[in-house]
């Protein structure tokens, strides 16, 4: 599988890409909802299921893309693994109904694809020119059935022949040909076949052939007995006279249809056993997988009755429908038999028949009740003659039809009859046929079936075990010898070169290694007394030793490149959670109370908002908040980047002083900036106005004072560097300065860019709703944040009262501020956080009182 085709990639590749399509093919098909797809390779089991019952999809996915076409070509215990893995349950759910007749509507539909190369069959054995499947399997209860797949498994092969030049012959039109490996025989057996693949264009036609061979059915021998029917009278001479005809014999499906209602095929009457079941037997005699069912060519009448139920099943196109077909004849039927079902006789009593339909469009299978010339006859003098009163006559004729039903058959014709209205004609205590040790065997082949399931269940996944090798072994963080300075000048002086030492020595690189070993034999050498060593190992290991103290090797090896460290496949990209696993344990926060930042990677939309810190007030105020800005306010400007998010750095926050850090002076500025600014003539009150010499030498200061008036605020930011405060520009709308990071903010997503705009002074009238503007928002804000502790359980209410003391505005708008706190927090029955308000409140109105005496005076 690894050999290159001419299009550039393995057969390995091919087949990836081929399961790959055959799934998006099948996906189409609404009925796909419930399929299920296991992965098994040519490994011993259970390492070579690598996707069974449990797994996932995506473990599937996972699995396909990791296959590695290594080891022998064991195919055959491939397939019986294959076998066994889809048989394991079917012991479990009681689907193959073993002694008790056959049900087509028990069924697990299963397909069986394998990809191969088609070249010789080899195991450990040699190579085989024949696909032989192993006779020993762990399967319990697999001797109850002489081959070991299943009536509705269907094996199918992709058998690659895509040469490594291209042809310049054109692809032959017409289906794909059946190839000539071993495996096709066993294609053929199961009801499935092989496809011979000559190029990309052929193996997407056998992948839509074999998406349309996904049926519900099982698969049935149909055998003629008895004479072949009349001939017809347009027949040609040449088919009069062979004797031998291909619908003579078919192996094909009958469609076993899911009812529409419930999804689930419904049916009524069992096809009948190969055997008379003896209640004196300790044992069940092995199945066919593949029930043979003979036809005989003479034309009855199709018997059917109302009230009696029966099962109809569509035959697959075969040469047999085909010349059914021909025939013309949909009102008559041939009967149907299995050999050795009936107690004394060997053909058996017929349990239905063979109809075409009456548009002659497809052939039937009706499947009735046993001998059902018999019983539908009975049946129908019950209902028209004696309305369901039977007469002693008619209870012998009953009674002796019975003798020569298979016992197994009284709980489907129990239902029948219970559909009829006649549910008393049979005796709850009939035996079914089977004796006890039987029934014991097969309630504990159950049991066996269900551990064995789960045992292999849990097997699935696990890897290789690695082989034996030689430990790599790290000695310590010690320099050796050879690295040390004064013995590499001493080694220098007495052989004139010095020993070729790494460029980069890792210890850790090879910690935990295992060096594969070719010679199983071979044993890791740790000899502590030279007389240990072998006289005829005495130079390799003098050599050995050599080579290791000195490290004079031609080459030095690594076991990593440099690149290779940080190259993760494209697969892994995305597996970010595993990288915070490993990751190192991060420091705890200097602020527990600092709400998390949780990591971006991947999708920016999918944040945890509980955690995440609120950025905008307006997510805690109901309604919009915006309707009262005009078309050309600066902060509404179409294509005028990213709207701002605010912080909650205190830098930020109006009325309050920044310190900035002890940096020394600035350099004097040009003469010319200087002329030009004092040219200019300076405002009373300018917005994020930065003082040129708040940083100079003589400066005595250590904060700006702010004025404490409601409309007297002013907002101060600091450039990145103090040298750079004359080429900052002043700004507006309470903006951050370009590159400027400010502590609280959350990472580099709150760099602000700086809007190159002229020097621009506001209105008195402008200027106050600038400022109202602002005050409104940092109230919103800390409405936020005090709500949000409001809400927390105990009584911590410090931070509440220290985000109190930070209100912006006018007197009025504290108190309201404040009376909204208050019956925030009476809705959360705060008694004691209510009274502290109160006595805030009350503050608040003495120190108001205090000062308006004050101003009078």
């Amino acid at each position: 599988m690894n050999q290159r085709t001419h299009l550039g990639t393995t057969y390995l590749d091919i087949a990836k890409g081929a399961v790959e399509t055959f799934m998006k093919l099948r996906g189409r098909d609404p009925a796909s909802r419930g399929d299920r797809y296991m992965l098994v390779n040519f490994e011993d089991v259970p390492f070579g299921i690598k996707a069974g019952w449990k797994e996932s999809h995506a473990t599937f996915m996972t699995e396909l893309r990791n296959l590695q076409a290594t080891g022998l070509t064991t195919i055959g215990q491939s397939l019986r693994t294959a076998f066994d893995l889809l048989n394991l349950n079917r012991l479990v759910t009681g689907i193959d109904n073993y002694g008790q007749g056959r049900n087509p509507f028990f069924l697990e539909p299963a397909i069986i694809i394998t990809i191969s190369d088609g070249n010789k069959l080899t195991s450990s054995s040699g190579v085989q020119d024949e696909l032989h499947l192993p006779l020993t399997t762990p399967l319990p209860g697999s001797e109850l059935t002489k081959e070991p797949f299943r009536w509705d498994q269907r094996l199918f092969a992709l058998v690659l022949r895509i040469p490594g030049n291209a042809s310049v012959e054109p692809e032959p039109l017409g289906g794909v040909p059946p190839d000539d490996s071993p495996i096709t025989p066993m294609c053929e057996v199961t009801g499935g076949r092989s496809y011979s693949v000559f190029s990309q264009r052929m193996l997407n036609q056998c992948l839509e052939s074999l998406v349309q061979k996904i049926q519900s059915g099982v698969v049935i021998n149909f055998e003629k007995t008895g004479p072949d029917p009349p001939p017809l009278e347009d027949a040609p001479a040449e088919a009069v006279k062979s004797s031998v005809q291909p619908w003579h014999c078919c192996h094909k499906l009958i469609y076993v249809r899911p009812n529409p209602k419930t999804g689930v095929p419904i049916g009524h009457w069992p096809i009948p056993e190969a055997f008379w079941p003896d209640q004196n037997s300790p044992t069940l005699p092995p199945r066919s997988a593949h029930p043979h069912v003979r036809f005989s060519c003479l034309d009855a009448e199709p018997m059917v009755i109302d009230k009696v139920p029966f099962d109809k099943y569509e035959l697959e196109p075969s040469p047999l429908t085909q010349y059914i077909l021909e025939r013309k004849s949909p009102h008559t039927c041939w009967q149907v038999f299995v050999c050795n079902s009936a107690k004394y006789s060997d053909l058996g009593q017929p349990f239905g028949y063979l109809k075409a339909s009456t548009a002659l469009n497809c052939v039937n299978l009706f499947v009735m009740p046993y001998n059902y010339p018999v019983l539908l006859p009975l049946l129908d003098d019950l209902i028209k003659v004696h309305k369901f009163k039977p007469t002693i006559k008619w209870r012998q004729s009953f009674e002796n039809y019975l003798k020569t039903m298979p016992p197994y058959y009284i709980g489907s014709l129990r239902k029948a009859l219970r559909i009829m209205g006649a549910p008393n004609l049979l005796a709850d205590n009939m035996e079914y046929g089977l004796s006890y040790s039987v029934v014991s065997y097969l309630k504990k082949l159950s049991q066996q079936s269900k551990i064995e399931y789960d045992r292999l269940i849990a097997l699935i996944g696990k890897k290789l075990p690695p082989e034996a090798g030689i430990k790599v072994r790290w000695r310590g963080g010690g320099i050796s010898l050879a690295q040390r300075r004064d013995f590499i000048q001493q080694l220098q002086s007495l052989t004139g070169e010095a020993p070729a030492l790494p460029m980069e020595l890792n210890p850790k690189e090879f910690q935990g290694f295992h060096l594969a070993l070719l010679n199983k034999g071979l044993k890791p050498q740790s000899f502590r007394n030279p007389y240990d060593i072998p006289r005829s190992h005495l130079l390799d290991q003098l050599s050995r030793m050599r080579r290791n103290l000195l490290n004079t090797s031609v080459c030095n090896l690594r076991g990593q490149d440099s690149d290779q460290l940080h190259s993760v496949p494209i697969a892994q990209m995305g597996n970010y959670q595993d990288f915070l696993k490993a990751a190192p344990q991060p420091l705890r926060d200097a602020d527990p109370e600092q709400p998390k930042r949780l990591h971006t990677f991947g999708n920016p939309f999918k944040l945890d908002k509980k955690g995440m810190m609120i950025d905008e007030a307006d997510e805690f105020v109901t309604g919009p908040q915006n309707k009262g800005k005009r078309p050309g306010d600066s902060n509404n400007m179409p294509g005028g980047g990213p709207k701002r998010r605010r912080c909650m750095s205190p830098l930020l926050r109006l009325g309050r002083a920044y310190t900035p850090p002890v940096t020394p002076p600035a350099s004097p500025r040009p003469t010319a900036d200087m002329d030009e600014n004092e040219d200019t003539p300076e405002p009373d009150l300018i917005i994020n106005h930065l003082n040129q010499n708040h940083y100079g030498s003589d400066t005595s200061d250590s904060e700006v004072d702010h004025p404490s008036g409601p409309a007297d605020h002013q907002e101060n930011h600091m450039a990145e560097d103090p040298q750079d405060l004359q080429h900052t520009d002043e700004e507006e709308n309470g903006q951050a300065l370009a590159g400027e990071l400010l502590p609280g903010c959350e990472g580099g997503a709150e760099m602000v860019l700086v809007e190159d705009q002229p020097h621009r002074f506001l209105s008195p009238a402008a200027l106050k709703k600038h400022i109202h503007t602002e005050t409104t928002k940092v109230n919103n804000e800390l409405r936020a944040l005090i709500t949000k502790e409001i809400r927390k359980p105990g009584r911590h209410y410090e931070k509440i009262f220290l985000l109190l003391k930070q209100i912006q505005g006018t007197l009025d708008t504290r108190l309201i501020f404040l009376q909204n706190i208050i019956k925030e927090a009476a809705r959360f029955k705060k008694r004691v956080l209510i009274e502290q308000l109160e006595n805030f409140l009350e503050e608040i109105h003495n120190r108001s009182n205090n000062m308006n005496h004050v101003d009078t005076l």
